[in-house]
Formats: structure tokens, sequence, C-alpha cells
């Protein structure tokens, strides 16, 4: 599945194994990269974690991160002013 937002490829569009949440709403950059930086160096290989931002830059930000480190960006969405992500770590 292709995300239209981020026109990127997506290993799933359902995601039912979270490990990690991360609440960023009301945050702003750099501080919702930092705290899933910080989490995802804690997780190991295969764990996912999921993130609600409401930073409009959390959409560059998250892709370009995972795309840099080797993680996967499993699932994103967006409705009204929240983005949700699920990376998974590579």
């Amino acid at each position: 599945m292709v995300c239209p937002i981020w026109r990127i490829q997506l290993r799933s569009s359902i995601v039912t194994d979270i490990d990690y949440e991360i609440d960023t709403r009301g945050l702003l950059c750099p501080e919702p990269l930092m705290l899933v930086r910080n989490r995802i160096r804690e997780m190991a290989s295969g764990e996912t974690i999921r993130i609600e931002a409401t930073d409009p830059s959390t959409k560059r930000d998250f892709t370009n991160f995972c795309r840099f480190m080797g993680h996967q960006l499993v699932n994103c969405s967006e409705s009204g002013d929240i983005f949700e992500y699920v990376i998974e770590k590579g």
C-alpha cells in the first residue's frame, strides 16, 4: 500500500501489535522526533512504536528518520489535525 500523503511504500495498512506508544500532540519540532529517537534506541529490532502528533513537520521528520536509520514506517494516517505513525525498528 502507498501512503498518499508521503508517497512511500508501506508494509501493511493494519497494525495490531504495538509495543510502545508516544503522545507528542502539542509538541513542535524537534521535540517529537527526539522523543521517538530516544525511545527507539531502547527498543529491540522488530518492535513497533505508535506515535500521535500534531506538528505537520513530523510527516517529513519521521519519513526521513526511518529512511536514514533503516527503520520501517509501517503505517501513517491523518485525522483532522492528528497525525498517527507506526514505526518498526530495523
